[in-house]
């Protein structure tokens, strides 16, 4: 056995076990989704305050029916509660993990909020103490504006006792002498206990805490509770217009994020059925069985395959990009959105150029390359296969997430760059990221993942093995749980369309079509937040 290959053998051990610590890590990380049904419940909750004007008045019954929900208001409370269930597990979780390391430290931190709760192993018990106290910080904020708004949402359904309670917890004194929760919080539950109370407390400066507290459906539902007790029908009616445009926008925000996923999940189930009912008919001969068993002819080993993953990808993006922007003079920007997504964009770039340097001195000595490898014909009907394979992809993908929400229960880690999206509301940055995400992203992925992987497996399994493969290693290089089977999915119609059409550009078209909805759908929810 040659030193290059026990150097191979040992870095793909050594890769293999690092990856399965990032999953394993991730198991206690909370879900994106969590946060992305909450935004959804808030923005449809705008929806729902909508009424349109006299001429759409006859149509609104079946317009309603269509884009919003049936019990808006008994939705959006289950939401809530268990957002903060959960919310209540973390902070029990952060509080034991404290007990832990307090015992161990002397150190009293001095607590900022932080944005995730990512916790580096190898950072100093005293450093991970204050990382620890920033997350119940910021934790306990959170459970704040939970209750405040829950309070709300029980109130509207007539159950003032359970609001009156939920608010008046978060008017207790707080446990910990190190929390920095805003007095703000208590004053505001005070402010909406005396709105909802019998008979009704106006306290000073409601007006301005709950602006100041309260945003979207929960601000105005509350500004309109405190005008009307004090009688003030000019700033009623002010609020209800702002209301009411507000509510459009959410109701227009809404038909987009719904109507054009749900038109193309319909066309891909139709394509769905079309195409099973053709192989079943035709056999060999559907348009689905297309190259479906046409290997492609492979000049390079095993070797070269982990050469290029073990080295290319894993160890250029987990450790040497991560250990050069380390040494650079250059702090990790936090508050600034914009250089946020410079930095998530050059961190990508460095990865994808070093990857595909890689990949390129690995199979340089086999050119010319046999045909069909790194195919890129614009002449081809590649456009359709990328269309069809992300209608289809759609109801596949959607299905195979309800089994994965099911099964992990909102753990199991998200990708960072969703949240970032979803929260940013700079269109430079926006800009930046989809750049990033639907142009940068599926080049290099595709080209390394369906381009390079897939037909090198063939070489030792057949094709319809080569695409499971690959697309669970698809899935696993995002190093998160949760994510493992919906991107399987993904990764197998991507494998389909690439095997089917033997062009590049198809599988690039599908998965910059399913990044760009992403972004757009997300851009859309975080407006109307």
């Amino acid at each position: 056995m040659t030193i290059k290959r026990l150097v191979l053998i040992f870095s793909t051990l050594l890769a293999i076990g690092l990856a399965t610590l990032s999953l394993v890590s991730s198991w206690q990380k909370p879900q994106f989704q969590s946060r992305l049904e909450l935004y959804q419940t808030n923005i449809s909750l705008q929806a729902q305050a909508w009424q349109p004007e006299d001429g759409s008045g006859e149509n609104f019954p079946m317009i309603r029916q269509a884009i919003l929900e049936d019990q808006p208001l008994e939705n959006a409370t289950k939401q809530y509660q268990e957002a903060q269930k959960s919310v209540e597990a973390n902070l029990d979780k952060v509080k034991n993990q404290l007990a832990q390391l307090g015992s161990q430290s002397k150190i009293t931190p001095s607590p900022k909020p932080l944005p995730e709760d990512n916790f580096d192993a190898d950072t100093s018990p005293e450093v991970k103490l204050q990382q620890l106290q920033q997350s119940f910080n910021q934790q306990q904020k959170l459970l704040a504006e939970l209750d405040l708004r829950l309070g709300i949402l029980q109130a509207k359904q007539g159950k003032q006792e359970a609001a009156l309670k939920t608010w008046s917890e978060l008017q207790q004194p707080v446990e910990t002498n190190n929390s920095t929760l805003s007095p703000e919080f208590r004053d505001t539950a005070a402010v909406l206990s005396g709105l909802w109370s019998n008979p009704p407390r106006i306290l000073p400066n409601s007006q301005q805490l709950i602006q100041k507290n309260l945003d979207g459906w929960f601000r105005y539902t509350a500004l309109i509770q405190l005008y009307q007790l004090q009688q003030r029908q000019e700033s009623l009616s002010v609020v209800k217009a702002e209301q009411q445009e507000a509510a459009a926008q959410a109701v227009f925000k809404l038909t987009l994020i719904g109507t054009a996923p749900a038109l193309a999940a319909l066309t891909g189930t139709i394509l769905l059925i079309f195409l099973f009912a053709q192989r079943l008919l035709k056999g060999k001969a559907a348009l689905i069985s297309q190259n479906a068993d046409v290997p492609w002819s492979t000049p390079w080993d095993g070797d070269t395959i982990l050469q290029v993953f073990v080295l290319g990808f894993f160890f250029m993006g987990q450790l040497l990009v991560p250990w050069i922007l380390s040494q650079l003079p250059i702090p990790r920007p936090v508050g600034n959105v914009r250089l946020q997504a410079l930095y998530v964009l050059i961190s990508y770039m460095l990865v994808a150029s070093g990857a595909l340097s890689v990949l390129y001195f690995s199979v340089k000595r086999f050119f010319p390359l046999p045909e069909f490898w790194f195919r890129f014909r614009l002449q081809d009907k590649w456009w359709l296969w990328g269309l069809g394979g992300y209608c289809t992809a759609l109801p596949v993908v959607v299905v195979v997430s309800l089994i994965n929400q099911k099964l992990w229960q909102g753990q199991g880690g998200s990708n960072p760059l969703l949240q970032l999206a979803l929260e940013s509301q700079d269109s430079v940055a926006l800009g930046i990221f989809f750049f990033t995400a639907a142009i940068a992203a599926p080049l290099f992925e595709e080209i390394l993942f369906r381009g390079f992987l897939l037909p090198s497996l063939t070489r030792y399994i057949p094709v319809w093995g080569s695409i499971l493969v690959s697309s669970l290693l698809f899935a696993i290089a995002h190093l998160s749980l949760s994510e493992v089977l919906p991107l399987t999915a993904l990764g197998i119609v991507l494998g389909v369309v690439y095997t089917r059409s033997r062009n590049l550009l198809a599988p690039m078209l599908l998965h910059s079509l399913w990044n760009s909805g992403t972004l757009l759908s997300l851009f859309l929810l975080g407006s109307g937040n």
